[in-house]
């Protein structure tokens, strides 16, 4: 290897000297850009929702309402058919066959996913496939509805909300897909990509990003994240339950479009598509000054949480 000092002494040319002046200059403004302290917010994430209009706020429709009801109480998930067409339909025709009433949650495995499925795999498939093409991605197009974040991402080209779903895209090959952020339903499959046809629903309890547009996305959970996010780990591989009695029970799965209107739970979500959205995204990414000392002045698809509440009774008339 040669030493760095064998090279000899360099004279600069008026020329390089210029091009290094310029280039320092550059350095320092970029610096100084990045050193600069982002402007806080006038408010928290909790006041923008709590100013919020009624308008700001959109009810989920039934027909794309799952209930996963648990001994803890019910999971809500509004599901993406948009994104995940075949996959959404199949998963409603399991369970309206009600395939999962009596299997069980089988997986709890720490920062990744939530998992259930009938695991003696004894259970039919009555009127649901049980193949179907892989819809990791979908096709991307101008008219499709698309907030684009700000601040980039280490994952996609892309990312933002099309309607209340996070989601990243690639212009280049006019592809876009559901990112796994925090909440969100997928469907688990084995090493064919054509074997997940929702036999093995699954949900997002930790970072796991890498997964994107390797396996399908169909929805999030709304309301209820909580009976999910707190079970006991499993300690088996893959954070499998070790042990049947650890298993965690599923009462039944219904389609809320199927259930009685007084039995449901009424879910709203933030529109993304409104000032109140914008506000809320800046309130997360550049929070009022106060507890915070530095805000971080930037964003990812994963953090911005969307909103959810439960929808108020309509008056009576």
């Amino acid at each position: 290897m040669r030493s760095k000092h064998a090279l000899g002494p360099r004279t600069d040319s008026p020329a390089r000297g210029v091009l290094r002046c310029l280039a320092a200059a550059v350095l320092s403004i970029a610096f100084a850009s990045q050193a600069a302290p982002p402007k806080p917010s006038t408010l928290t994430a909790t006041d923008v929702l709590a100013q919020s209009a009624p308008s700001d706020w959109q009810p989920v429709d039934p027909e794309n309402t799952l209930y996963l009801e648990l001994e803890s109480g019910r999971v809500v998930f509004e599901l993406a058919p948009e994104f995940a067409p075949k996959h959404v339909a199949n998963l409603k025709a399991l369970v309206r066959e009600k395939y999962f009433d009596g299997l069980a949650i089988v997986r709890a495995a720490e920062d990744y996913v939530v998992e259930w499925e009938d695991s003696d795999g004894k259970r039919p498939v009555k009127t649901a496939a049980t193949t179907l093409p892989p819809e990791f991605t979908s096709a991307s197009s101008a008219g499709q509805p698309f907030v684009r974040l700000p601040d980039g991402d280490i994952y996609a080209p892309e990312v933002g909300f099309s309607g209340d779903f996070p989601v990243a895209r690639d212009p280049k090959t006019h592809q876009r897909w559901l990112a796994h952020c925090y909440g969100m339903l997928g469907l688990g499959r084995d090493n064919d990509p054509t074997s997940g046809f929702g036999s093995s629903p699954f949900v997002v309890i930790g970072h796991t990003r890498n997964l994107d547009r390797n396996d399908t996305l169909i929805g999030r959970v709304v309301q209820g994240m909580e009976l999910l996010s707190t079970l006991p780990r499993g300690h088996g591989p893959l954070g499998f339950y070790e042990k049947l009695e650890q298993h965690v029970p599923i009462k039944a799965m219904r389609v809320a479009a199927d259930v009685p209107a007084a039995e449901r739970s009424e879910v709203e979500v933030l529109r993304t598509d409104t000032a109140t959205f914008q506000a809320y995204v800046e309130a997360r990414r550049s929070p009022p000054l106060g507890w915070y000392v530095q805000p971080a002045g930037k964003i990812d698809v994963c953090t911005v949480r969307m909103a959810s509440r439960p929808r108020a009774a309509a008056p009576a008339k």
